[in-house]
């Protein structure tokens, strides 16, 4: 059976059985709209990272002996004066007590003043003193507030649970992954939801709450992610204006937006069938869908309305439409799926489960644009004077059409080239300078000046250490009490000093150092002997006062950690610290010993860092890779596959060279900006070649063939690009800046893939193809 018999069947198929088709598209209608409604929003710590990679798999061996990077921790602050009031202890234990009793606190992790692992150390005339920072016996008395300054001081907590200039205090704590009172996992926006009660339970005109952590983090993307419902509100109103404009009738309009639509609604009632939920950083993908479906709603509209100008009714015009569009429209939403699947190749659930929800969206779309649309289109009509206005209209853009056709002459073709090859240069000089990970400091889905950034800023201000912390841990081999072994330690503490002057690095936590200032204290504090003992058991006195509560160390030692505390999260810096740790680790470990990256909060963002780095050249490879195949099998032309993808790749250079002048790094929310935005623009350059092909094959002349193309699909291109820019361009103007930056570049990519089809790829071809018959090579 050729191509040709092939439609015919199908087109029979779908116009002889149009009631029932009706009735079946009406009954899933309502069947997903009844799912839809189960839909949640699901949000997951363990979603965020790449679990595959070796920094997460030795973070998530040795999470119960040195804790969950997943924390909370709450700020409350003195506005005047220091802590040391009763008042404000009254109001920091409250918290402390608030924050033990909170629904998916891991509670033997809470840590403040208040808490049994704070505690303090002193070397007296008998030797070693110690006990809590805030004794049991603490009745916010002068006399008990004087001890606790007192043995704040002995402590080692200033900068970590106590603000270097005493005018606040931390509660911290890690959060498991699954509610113990449900065994379901922790419903992160409820977590959330009981931060900000007491946020205004313990904030007033005298103390500040300010809050950080994941769960805080995530709730405050939702909250973002709301606006995301007036955003698809303006999008909508602004595409259905201009498509009134473009199409002047009111019935066609509201056909073509309905069936824009309903892909969105099949694709929310089909998540939760599948076990799905939809996460804040994938709530744009509906609104994604709905301007692919406008655009390919606007082609089969224009289409079908030409037809019925030229003299048909409005069937035979929906059967011609479809005979014209089915291959090039469904091989378009093909390669949107195929573009969309790719993004599944990051080892991320997050970016994964995007990959999955778009792709399943576009492949709806295939029943609703090339089934459910021609149906409707056969039974509506097209007044006299909409016709007459069609043509006028055509009459205009073929002037306009007739000058860009000449983009296939020789001179112009030669021209576009050259300046499309200096673009491409000096784009791909400026894409060296993208970054991967994050730029400034806070959360980089929100604005700068969002209460989460704040909150972390002022963190930042007030704590010298904690906020940013990547943790490398020294595992040893087949030794017994290796805290106690000169070599094992002095490796440790080379560790720890090589880490201290690499720029980046705050400050440097580790056992040895730590075990130094207990032998000093052992011999009167004096710094001469603030270094690690070669004896054994002078060793051993040294490192016992130490707990593991600390984080420092596990039950045997046979384990320690080092906590190396960052200036910022920016992936220069993690990278830079990664390196050093890796040439350190390869230099001096040894059979006893090994140096493994990573844990702490850093060490999770140097993962998530490094996967993304990878999948970013796996991704361009793949998709670009699966357009090339897809190309190959529809046009049976490497010559046509070349003219299409030039553009695109050109395209996907740009946009990776705007990212670092517009201050937006390669990360999670971003990494599939550039898949996203291919698979989209493909549609422009398949449409318009199906055409070109055609007319080639009828014998016309390239620059003739291109003519007619641009007749033909021109106009719905250039329309379906400018409405699409808009939509998503209204994207800037978001709270979440994650959905800014998306906003921006996909409006970027989708207009200037749309001029690279039109102006590009017919300059390539000019060039490229032969002159009479279809392009063969």
């Amino acid at each position: 059976m050729n191509l040709a018999a092939f439609i015919q069947r199908v087109s029979s198929f779908v116009f002889d059985h149009r009631k029932t088709l009706l009735v079946v598209f009406g009954i899933l209608t309502l069947i997903f709209a009844a799912s839809a409604s189960r839909l949640v929003v699901d949000a997951g710590f363990n979603k965020m990272v790449p679990l595959t990679h070796p920094y997460m798999q030795v973070y998530r061996e040795y999470a119960k002996d040195f804790g969950s990077a997943n924390r909370v921790a709450i700020a409350l602050v003195q506005k005047e004066g220091d802590i040391f009031n009763a008042e404000y202890m009254k109001k920091l234990k409250a918290l402390t007590d608030d924050v033990f009793l909170l629904n998916g606190v891991d509670r033997p992790s809470v840590k403040s003043l208040f808490t049994p692992n704070t505690r303090f150390i002193e070397v007296i005339e008998e030797g070693f003193s110690g006990g809590n920072v805030i004794p049991a016996t603490f009745q916010g008395t002068d006399a008990d507030l004087k001890t606790v300054r007192g043995n704040v001081l002995k402590s080692t907590e200033i900068g970590r649970s106590v603000a270097s200039d005493f005018t606040g205090a931390l509660v911290s704590a890690a959060l498991l992954e699954v509610d113990p009172q449900t065994s379901q996992k922790l419903n992160y926006f409820e977590v959330a939801n009981r931060l900000e009660e007491l946020r205004a339970k313990y904030a007033s005109d005298k103390h500040g709450v300010h809050i950080i952590g994941f769960a805080k983090a995530i709730g405050d993307i939702r909250d973002g992610a709301r606006g995301v419902i007036g955003f698809f509100g303006i999008a909508f109103v602004i595409t259905a204006g201009l498509m009134l404009w473009f199409v002047k009738d009111v019935k066609l309009t509201a056909i073509a937006l309905v069936v824009a639509m309903m892909p969105v609604l099949w694709l929310l009632g089909t998540l939760p069938i599948l076990g799905y939920g939809i996460d804040p950083l994938s709530i744009l993908v509906p609104f994604l869908i709905f301007s692919i479906g406008v655009s390919h709603a606007v082609q089969m509209t224009k289409t079908w309305e030409r037809e019925v100008a030229s003299g048909v009714d409005g069937l035979s015009a929906a059967k011609r439409s479809f005979a014209k569009l089915f291959i090039p429209g469904t091989l378009a939403l093909l390669t949107n799926v195929l573009g969309f699947a790719v993004i599944m190749l990051i080892p991320i659930d997050i970016v994964r489960e995007l990959g999955i929800t778009a792709s399943l969206g576009v492949a709806w779309m295939i029943i609703t644009n090339k089934m459910l649309l021609p149906i409707l289109l056969s039974y509506s009509t097209l007044s006299k004077g909409v016709a007459a206005d069609e043509k006028y209209q055509e009459g205009r853009a073929d002037r306009i059409w007739s000058v860009a056709a000449g983009c296939v002459l020789k001179k112009r073709a030669t021209i576009i080239i050259a300046i499309a090859v200096v673009v491409g240069v000096a784009g791909l000089l400026q894409a060296h300078n993208l970054k991967v990970g994050d730029y400034g400091i806070g959360v980089p889905e929100l604005r700068p000046d969002s209460r989460y950034n704040l909150d972390n800023l002022k963190v930042v201000e007030k704590f010298a250490i904690g906020v940013n912390t990547l943790g490398v841990v020294a595992q040893t081999k087949n030794v017994q009490g290796a805290c106690t072994q000169y070599d094992i330690m002095s490796a440790i503490e080379g560790f720890d000093w090589a880490m201290q002057n690499v720029a980046g690095t705050q400050s440097v936590i580790s056992l040895p150092g730590m075990g130094k200032m207990v032998n000093a204290g052992f011999n009167e504090g004096s710094l001469k002997w603030r270094q690690l003992p070669r004896d054994a058991q002078v060793m051993a006195q040294a490192v016992t006062p130490i707990d593991t509560s600390t984080g420092l160390l596990n039950t045997d030692c046979s384990a320690m950690q080092i906590l190396v505390n960052t200036t910022d999260q920016q992936g220069e810096t993690l990278a830079r610290l990664v390196s050093k740790a890796k040439e350190f680790g390869k230099q001096y470990g040894s059979d006893k010993l090994e140096f493994k990256l990573a844990t702490g909060n850093m060490g999770v963002t140097a993962a998530t860092n490094e996967a993304v780095d990878k999948a970013r050249y796996e991704m361009n490879f793949a998709i670009f890779g699966a357009l090339l195949v897809m190309c190959m099998v529809t046009f049976r032309s490497l010559r046509a596959t070349i003219c299409i993808l030039i553009p695109l790749a050109l395209v996907s250079i740009l946009c990776e060279a705007l990212m670092p002048l517009l201050g937006i790094g390669l990360k999670v929310s971003t990494l599939p900006v550039i898949a996203l935005g291919v698979g989209v623009g493909v549609d422009y350059a398949i449409y318009l070649y199906d055409r070109i092909e055609v007319h080639l094959e009828e014998g016309k002349p390239l620059q003739g063939a291109f003519f007619e193309a641009l007749k033909e699909r021109g106009t719905a291109m250039v329309f379906t690009a400018v409405t699409m820019t808009l939509g998503v361009g209204t994207w800037a103007l978001s709270a979440l800046k994650f959905q800014a930056d998306m906003g921006i570049l996909l409006a970027f990519m989708f207009f200037l893939n749309m001029l690279g089809a039109l102006f590009l790829l017919p300059a390539l071809a000019a060039f490229l193809l032969k002159p009479h018959g279809a392009a063969k090579a």
